[in-house]
């Protein structure tokens, strides 16, 4: 996570991100997709293996296979969704909606999506089975794994080929024939154009100026990658169908990922609004960090909450001990119950792990983050109030989908880390909001007695 924070510091600074604004509003729900559908996946797996699904070597075939199949036709429609999301979003806050960039943002979007289903799936598959190997429970590792290298992993994706797409469309545009009387023709960057300035003979930018220059490989080329991976999804469903319980998330399980795809692209807006700000400066590095703590620890308290349901109960009936769909705070940090004392240990990690996270943060890049003692209170604060939120939601949202007779593995945790990251963004910009007001004051009450009468 920690790595993924300074990532996104880096990228945020490059041509593509500094043009195409949406791609910011895109990061939190194309890495939320680690709880949409790799953190899910890896509770389904973790679930199965706990409750002897997967100990028969044709069933345990059958089982992931369907599952990774599942997750490929999930990713590829999410990432194609999610790109029209931030675009609406961003149309609604600045009145304008480019072509080229819904082309971009689209194709970046689904072969992110869709190449970050496939290792990450892969990965959880080969970590369930190890660890049901080992006899260690893989509901404490497999989550957590998947929630820290899905925002590095997606992130990097993302940044990769979002570049190479706007790299393609700079050089098209570079061999149009433009020309300078003083220079010859004019260069391009790595990452994208030279800044435009009215009266030079630098071109406009790319998406200003998309003109009959450019080849038929370079106007085709975004929409072929998303017709090309989209093509692929009646592959993944006849996959995905010979598994009945698979069957059934094809048919109703969508609704869950893409409304924890919305609440993220508020995120995404909230990050979109406030990352170029100076009152913000750090803001890139903490946001992958404290949604990820959050939609970590959720994670697995979720994931055990469903498996102990499903080992001690039947769908459609909770325990005598959990009839209350409502629970009191108490009981859910408070009690001797399982549960309550697994919710407690994940509530003591916070602190203690974000004051890791700062530490290296600051030894690494301490120029570029706020470095007062009360940023330090408030985000900490931040993350104690947004787990200990997600965490009593999680109680909560595992009885109503258990009462109904719905998996909570594939209800619950999409709907928490989605809010985990909208949670994790606004506390964090309230954080470097407030720090930033009361250095503001601090200074201003220091400057007043200066300027007065000696």
């Amino acid at each position: 996570m920690m790595t993924a924070g300074l990532l996104m510091n880096t990228i945020q600074h490059w041509p593509v991100f500094m043009e195409v604004k949406d791609l910011l509003t895109l990061v939190p729900p194309l890495v939320g997709l680690k709880g949409n559908l790799e953190m899910t996946l890896a509770s389904r797996l973790s679930t199965a293996a706990n409750t002897g699904q997967m100990d028969d070597p044709r069933e345990q075939h059958g089982v992931i296979s369907s599952n990774l199949a599942l997750i490929q036709v999930q990713a590829t429609v999410v990432g194609f969704l999610a790109p029209l999301a931030a675009l609406l979003l961003g149309a609604l806050s600045t009145g304008e909606l480019d072509f080229e960039k819904v082309k971009l943002l689209c194709a970046s979007s689904v072969i992110t999506a869709f190449l970050a289903a496939f290792a990450l799936g892969m990965l959880m598959v080969c970590i369930v089975i190890g660890a049901r190997k080992l006899g260690v429970n893989p509901d404490n590792i497999a989550t957590p794994i998947a929630a820290s290298l899905g925002d590095l992993i997606t992130l990097s994706i993302l940044a990769f080929f979002s570049s190479f797409f706007y790299k393609h469309k700079a050089e098209q545009q570079s061999t149009s024939g433009l020309e300078c009387s003083d220079t010859g023709t004019v260069s391009v960057s790595a990452l994208g154009p030279a800044p435009y300035h009215p009266g030079s003979c630098l071109p406009p930018p790319i998406f200003n100026s998309m003109g009959d220059s450019q080849s038929s490989y370079s106007r085709y080329l975004t929409p072929l990658v998303c017709i090309g991976l989209m093509a692929l999804t009646p592959v993944w469903v006849l996959i995905a169908r010979k598994n009945p319980p698979i069957v059934k998330i094809l048919k109703f399980g969508w609704f869950p990922i893409i409304l924890a795809m919305v609440i993220s692209s508020f995120g995404g807006l909230i990050l979109n609004k406030t990352i170029s700000k100076e009152q913000y400066k750090g803001m890139a590095i903490f946001t992958p960090i404290i949604c990820g703590v959050g939609g970590n620890l959720v994670a697995i308290q979720t994931s055990r909450i469903s498996t102990y349901l499903h080992m001690w109960s039947t769908p459609g009936v909770l325990p005598l001990w959990m009839k209350k769909f409502w629970p009191n705070p108490c009981s859910t940090f408070c009690t001797s119950e399982i549960n309550s004392m697994s919710a407690r240990v994940l509530l003591f990690l916070v602190i203690p792990g974000h004051l890791i996270f700062l530490y290296v943060i600051y030894l690494v890049e301490g120029h570029l983050v706020p470095n007062s003692k009360t940023f330090v209170v408030f985000y900490l604060l931040a993350g104690l109030i947004q787990v200990t939120i997600l965490l009593y939601l999680a109680e909560v949202m595992v009885r109503l989908t258990w009462h109904q007779a719905l998996d909570p593995d594939n209800h619950c945790i999409p709907y928490l880390t989605g809010l985990g990251d909208l949670l994790g963004t606004g506390l964090l910009a309230l954080c470097f909001l407030i720090s930033w007001l009361l250095s503001e004051a601090e200074l201003d009450g220091i400057l007043e007695p200066a300027s007065g009468p000696p």
